[in-house]
């Protein structure tokens, strides 16, 4: 393996994956139980080589913009270093299953063209008022429903430009030949990590060569990679710890690395640990979400005759880290050989570069007991609080890295004392510079002497690091953030409402292992006038995030600050001690009596009705309900989705139950694709 601590600063990623073509190990993908397929380390230079030459050929220079827009891990791997091998930026853009992340690719893409409209940070040129756009690297299944989703937005001159400079994976052949290398500077720029925004304006964080191994040397030199370690990982390669903590880093540290799609672990979360035993990995990972689903289908029984013993850490991090879910993973799995020591809570972000704290390594994870009211910005964390309904429990996610310094801060960025609650800011040479083309963005999170504002709040005790909270108000859910505002703009669509009805909240309730999204919506009068707003609403934000809502509340009033700043915690609060208790009870019995008239489904649709409510227990579907307006998030989409390909192979996409969101829909595409004579 290579000792990252031994890399001078001029190193870059091309270096690396030129060092590591004479290293025999592989990436391996996962693609089920018996099914992997290994690609040496010197298989994937010379294909990154051999992609470039296509690229090039096809006009791609050293400098250009890459958008990866494929949910394969090995067709995006291949992509992404051969833009990294030419000095070509790669954009990574996660292809999702809905018409959102189409959407945002489209954003992202005016971005990188700067097509001068408000808030992309540089003036637009040419004919369009757009400079020349970003290459495309797709397949054409993706750039099919691109294209017609920017029909439908009137996107239709800009996407005639962006198709121009699309690059199809299914055009690629032959790779023998190879392109020719671009020699980076350490500072350049080797990728380009977009926010989650799903409406708003994502923001780029600019990650340099120098970045990048920087904090793969800050890591190393804590979690000691070694010649024994492997990893495996579920995460998505456009995430940052899926691309940047279980591909960059281990590549960098020349480890042997196993790739599962994230959508084979969300249909088959058992998998994940049997393979992991398997291959005999000894790092892996999983944010909240995973635990949670793991455990849920995992149910009573044991995962039996597998040895997790080999373990030393499954980093646990993307998201805020449950305690109480830890301890029922870690105890549930302990018969497998899981060490405690092997639960591994990390703090990071993509402005860090990924990682900015982690633990000592073989040691139990730890935390401690906070007064939940007592979590004030310059105040003084209090322990153990007397009544058990005020105590938080917070997660150390280990010591600050080398290569990045953290400073606890008041708002006015003036240093706390250790125990004191504040701004948590970064600086170093693991910290990016800022946001692509967005001077505004950048200057509003870097202040004069170089600290980024992360948006969280944490507290110092006894050496260790605990986030407390986020300024920013960002809701987590499934292993992902949400911005309030983007959620809001997304439910103000239904009809009657504006954006000043409409507050997003993400709730942990007392005793629950996570956020569930509840959206306020300021409603006066009846529940009975109110119920078609309510699954308004909770369709839309299932139909464009791919989101569950567990509750739309009507609430009259929506509490401000005097500056006009919705105070989200006292409608939090309120839905906790269950104010808002006997409207939603009789908002759920007018959804049951709504459905008691259904007709009785025949045939087709008695099959699809079954399928749809053994993954949506509790729930009696009619075949003209909406999907989305019952609650079926992107996980039941999948597992319905996985049913129906069981019953009937090959015959429905799982991108069109969007297109087609009812039962009854359904069924009549479904019945046209059976009766179509099949192709000769």
């Amino acid at each position: 393996m290579i000792d990252v601590n031994e890399l001078d600063v001029g190193t870059t990623l091309l270096d690396i994956l030129e060092r590591n073509s004479s290293i025999d190990h592989a990436v391996t993908y996962v693609e089920g139980e018996n099914l992997q397929r290994r690609v040496p380390f010197k298989d994937l230079h010379a294909r990154a080589l051999g992609i470039l030459h296509h690229l090039q050929t096809a006009g791609a220079q050293r400098g250009d913009k890459m958008i990866i827009f494929l949910s394969n891990n090995e067709q995006f791997l291949d992509g992404f270093w051969a833009a990294v091998a030419g000095g070509i930026t790669p954009v990574p853009l996660a292809v999702g299953i809905s018409d959102e992340h189409r959407q945002k690719l489209l954003r992202v893409a005016r971005k990188l063209a700067g097509d001068g409209r408000p808030g992309n940070g540089r003036p637009g040129h040419g004919r369009h008022g757009y400079g020349a756009p970003p290459i495309l690297y797709t397949d054409a299944k993706n750039l099919e429903r691109l294209e017609g989703l920017a029909a439908k937005l009137g996107e239709s001159e800009f996407f005639a430009a962006l198709k121009a400079r699309a690059f199809l994976v299914e055009s690629i052949t032959d790779i023998s030949r190879p392109g020719k290398p671009h020699r980076a500077a350490a500072d350049d720029v080797a990728f380009i990590q977009f926010s989650s925004g799903s409406t708003s304006e994502p923001k780029g964080v600019m990650l340099t060569h120098r970045n990048l191994i920087a904090n793969t040397q800050g890591v190393h030199s804590i979690c000691k990679f070694t010649d024994d370690d492997a990893t495996l990982s579920w995460m998505p390669l456009t995430h940052d710890m899926g691309l940047i903590g279980f591909h960059l880093m281990m590549f960098m540290s020349g480890l042997p690395m196993y790739l599962m799609p994230t959508e084979l672990f969300v249909r088959r979360p058992l998998l994940w640990l049997q393979a992991a035993a398997k291959v005999r990995a000894t790092i892996t990972c999983s944010p909240n979400f995973g635990y949670r689903h793991f455990l849920k289908v995992l149910g009573t029984r044991r995962l039996e005759d597998i040895d997790l013993s080999r373990i030393r850490m499954i980093f646990n991090g993307a998201e805020p880290i449950s305690v109480p879910l830890c301890n029922e993973f870690m105890t549930t799995m302990a018969h497998t050989g899981l060490k405690r020591s092997a639960m591994y809570p990390v703090y990071g972000l993509a402005e860090a570069a990924l990682a900015v704290s982690v633990p000592a390594i073989n040691i139990d994870y730890r935390w401690i007991r906070a007064n939940r009211h007592k979590l004030n910005i310059g105040g003084a964390v209090e322990l153990n609080p007397e009544n058990p309904r005020d105590a938080l429990e917070l997660m150390c996610v280990g010591q600050v890295i080398k290569n990045t310094e953290v400073l606890i801060a008041n708002d006015a960025h003036e240093a706390l004392s250790e125990g004191q609650v504040g701004h948590v800011l970064i600086r170093g040479a693991s910290v990016s510079q800022g946001y692509f083309a967005d001077a505004e963005a950048t200057a509003a999170v870097i202040d004069s002497s170089g600290w980024l504002d992360t948006g969280d709040l944490a507290v110092m005790h006894e050496g260790g690091l605990y986030i407390a909270g986020r300024s920013k108000e960002i809701i987590f859910v499934n292993g992902q953030n949400y911005y309030p505002y983007d959620l809001e703009n997304i439910a103000q669509r239904a009809p009657g409402l504006d954006l000043n009805k409409v507050v997003a909240a993400g709730i942990a309730k007392p005793g629950s292992q996570g956020e569930e999204l509840v959206i306020f919506v300021l409603h006066r009068g009846s529940m009975q006038e109110f119920a078609p707003t309510a699954a308004a609403v909770s369709r839309l934000i299932n139909e464009h995030t791919g989101l569950e809502v567990a509750e739309v509340v009507p609430t009259k009033r929506i509490p401000k600050t005097t500056s006009g700043k919705v105070q989200r915690h006292l409608l939090e609060q309120s839905y906790i001690d269950a104010e808002f208790a006997a409207d939603l009870e009789e908002l759920a019995a007018l959804r049951a009596s709504s459905g008691a008239g259904h007709t009785e489904a025949q045939g087709l649709e008695a099959r699809l009705q079954s399928i749809c409510e053994t993954a949506l227990p509790g729930k009696k579907i009619g075949v003209d309900d909406n999907l989305f307006e019952i609650g079926a998030s992107s996980l039941k989409l999948i597992e319905i989705h996985e049913s129906v390909d069981r019953d009937f192979p090959g015959k429905i996409d799982l991108t069109e139950l969007f297109d087609y969101p009812t039962i009854a829909q359904l069924a009549k595409h479904l019945e046209g694709k059976l009766a179509a004579p099949a192709p000769v």
